[in-house]
């Protein structure tokens, strides 16, 4: 957002900056081989970029480790979508854990053209280091059904670089953190931080919050929300010469998709930034729990997570009080990420084993799909009677991937509530206590999703306080 905004006030500048700026960009590919082309235009439609924080050990960033700890595309450790209304009214901005355990699509290193296969589940932040922030970009579209259209990544540099330039960034702390782990020390209440704190500010897990990586990520959002107020409100935009600093700086620290490697590209999405509401900026993060297997990762939780996604597809504000609304019935054969009509399925529906598992805790629910499976030509569906849950998926065995995708796509479900499992023999429909109605999946958007929006000042906790 900073460098957008750095880029619509050097207008006049073009000629040897536009050049100096997209000779520093670095690139790399959007997708590491599961994202389809995408025809949206970055000057009116909806617009989706994700920005990474990378941990890479690599060149200037040698200083933090070795290869050892962090070699080549790093791990994602910071991982942002921001998305941008199509009426350039609103932005979310959504936080992913770094600890996330989900699905990892298959993946091709660009460079090394080593292709990763598909992992059933796996930390979602090791996505980039498997294949580069094209994995990362696939990984996510995976999960949310969205269709991402640009990325940025930034190093460690780049956070202590910009801070610098741009003059130091205020944060407010409750209590006095002095955190060895990441360097990071601030005497109680508001602090400018920049350089090395501004880098430990964003980097400290142990001296703030709880210890988690949750509480790093508010950490993040105070940051970049107080960034966005200091770039619209101290004048930083009508200072030309600064504006060059902070632009060659930001550059020289990226990598880009191959649609953002040019100054135009960032002018143009600049200019849709330039006039947005700060109180319309706002940062949430996706709703997790712990992790079954290992209680210090986490999942996703449902039907929360799904909430979210949902109202992130539909392109909703999520600043708005929220108010109850009812999505118009889609066609069954529709993908609900697009709303566009697939081709046929290549596979004979009259014959193929489904089966619905009852565990929404409602006598009869599962008897109401098998009916609605059986008009729409599934003549072999069957249900019975499952342990209930809270959340809602599709499981399918060896061969039977695209009718688990067509079943999911008929009752609205996403892709990430599509997964692979030994234990069953073609398809199964399990519903849960969050599909207890109807023949389209909704899920409701969780109360206090946004935990603060660009115009709001917080204050970040003291780990132990």
């Amino acid at each position: 957002m900073v460098l957008a905004l750095v880029l619509v006030a050097l207008v006049a500048a073009a000629g040897y900056w536009v050049v100096r700026l997209q000779t520093n960009l670095r690139q790399a590919p959007l997708s590491a081989g599961s994202a389809s082309a995408d025809a949206s235009s970055d000057a009116t439609d909806r617009l989706q970029l994700l920005i990474v924080g990378t941990d890479t050990r690599d060149g200037a960033n040698g200083a933090y480790g070795t290869s050892e700890d962090s070699a080549g595309s790093g791990n994602a450790d910071v991982m942002i979508l921001m998305d941008i209304s199509a009426d350039n009214q609103r932005i979310t901005m959504a936080s992913f854990p770094r600890d996330l355990m989900a699905p990892i699509p298959a993946c091709t290193d660009p460079k090394s053209g080593t292709r990763h296969a598909a992992l059933a589940v796996g930390q979602l932040n090791s996505s980039m280091s498997l294949a580069g922030p094209g994995c990362t970009v696939d990984t996510i579209n995976h999960l949310t059904g969205l269709s991402i259209d640009h990325f940025l990544v930034a190093d460690f540099n780049a956070v202590k670089e910009l801070s610098n330039t741009i003059g130091g960034v205020d944060v407010c702390v409750n209590a006095a953190i002095d955190d060895p782990s990441s360097g990071l020390r601030l005497a109680a209440g508001t602090n400018s931080v920049q350089g090395e704190q501004a880098l430990a500010f964003l980097r400290s897990r142990h001296g703030v919050g709880d210890g988690s990586d949750l509480s790093r990520i508010k950490s993040q959002q105070a940051f970049l929300a107080s960034l966005a107020r200091k770039v619209r409100g101290d004048g930083t935009i009508g200072n030309v010469p600064k504006m060059l600093g902070i632009a060659d700086t930001i550059t020289k620290n990226l990598t880009v998709d191959e649609g953002l490697a040019n100054p135009q590209a960032l002018l143009t999405i600049g200019n849709r930034l330039k006039d947005i509401d700060l109180a319309k900026v706002a940062f949430v993060t996706v709703p997790t729990e712990a992790y079954v297997a290992d209680p210090a990762r986490v999942q996703l939780k449902e039907p929360d997570a799904e909430g979210l996604f949902q109202a992130l597809r539909e392109g909703r504000d999520l600043t708005a009080p929220a108010t109850p609304t009812t999505a118009a019935p889609a066609p069954s054969s529709s993908d609900p990420s697009t709303g566009s009509t697939p081709p046929a399925p290549l596979y004979e529906k009259s014959v193929q084993p489904v089966a619905v598992a009852n565990g929404s805790g409602l006598p009869g629910r599962a008897q109401e799909l098998v009916r609605y499976l059986a008009a729409e030509g599934f003549a072999q569906a069957s249900s019975f009677a499952a342990a209930p849950i809270a959340s809602t998926a599709v499981y399918y065995g060896p061969g039977y991937e695209q009718v688990a995708a067509d079943i999911a796509a008929r009752f609205g479900l996403p892709p990430a509530q599509v997964l692979p499992s030994t234990a069953v023999a073609g398809v199964q429909l399990y519903i849960g206590q969050d599909f207890t109605s109807g023949d389209r999946f909704e899920a409701r958007v969780p109360d206090g999703i946004v935990a603060q929006t660009a115009a709001d000042a917080t204050c970040q906790t003291a780990f132990g306080y």
